[in-house]
């Protein structure tokens, strides 16, 4: 791994490295990767919306005029860290999808599917209908092979999610569920797999990967959101914690 300016250590499997990816150059190559990165939007602009600036964090977000090129450099360097067998999860709305799976095509990815999540709300509207979904792509390098652990008898592509609300809550604005992500790490990887998140984010890759037993490195390009990560990692070690002394108080009886 390149040298960074600073890296949160969990344990020798689990660290955050607060860079840009495209500073980041991994010496292993990874079994899964799950990108939720910034779509383009102005999204200041959505935070006033759901009247959250007090309580959202410093949110880095990509120039419209700057997102393809963004966006491809995301791609291109996602194809080169996977395994020949890897897998991808890349999340995008709507507004900039064109430029999305252009370059999940002109990159040599292998889209298997286009899941859509509806979520239970959305920014109102008064003269359009209100979005309330995202789009997953499911990207592989090798249609003959790939994990995919089925995770019901008749999986479908649209996921039905509520999103959270931290009401009062400093967050990194719009955080993803835990159970989406890990809906995605479950279905896509092994225990023991290395995951990498190129843009972490909150750190709830970080936090599923910890409860999966999946390896996990993240990188973020924000140093101010250390604090978020590290009350999401701490409260879910904590609960690890108990649910240990749990188990082993079971065990003396």
């Amino acid at each position: 791994m390149s040298r960074s300016n600073k890296t949160l250590k969990v344990d020798d499997e689990h660290i955050v490295v607060f860079d840009d990816f495209r500073n980041v150059n991994l010496k292993e190559k990874v079994d899964l990767i799950f990108a939720d990165p910034p779509f383009g939007i102005e999204f200041k602009g959505n935070l006033a919306t759901y009247h959250r600036i007090p309580d959202a964090l410093s949110y880095f977000e990509v120039p419209k005029e700057e997102y393809p090129k963004f966006i491809r450099e995301l791609v291109e360097w996602c194809y080169k860290t996977l395994k020949p067998d890897g897998s991808m999860w890349l999340v995008s709305g709507w507004n900039n999808l064109r430029y999305v799976l252009d370059v999940v095509e002109d990159t040599g990815f292998i889209q298997l599917n286009h899941v859509i999540w509806k979520y239970q709300f959305g920014v109102f509207t008064r003269r359009r209908f209100v979005t309330s979904h995202y789009h997953l792509l499911f990207l592989v390098k090798d249609e003959e092979s790939y994990t995919f652990n089925k995770p019901e008898h008749y999986p479908e592509d649209v996921w039905i999610l509520k999103r959270p609300y931290h009401h009062g809550e400093e967050t990194a604005g719009n955080e993803l569920p835990d159970e989406l992500v890990e809906r995605c790490i479950k279905t896509s990887s092994n225990p023991g797999d290395l995951v990498v998140d190129p843009v972490l984010g909150s750190g709830t890759t970080m936090r599923v990967c910890l409860k999966l037993n999946r390896r996990c490195l993240g990188i973020e390009i924000n140093p101010q959101l250390e604090k978020r990560i590290r009350e999401k990692l701490e409260a879910w070690l904590k609960h690890r914690h108990t649910i240990d002394q749990v188990l082993k108080s079971g065990e003396n009886k």
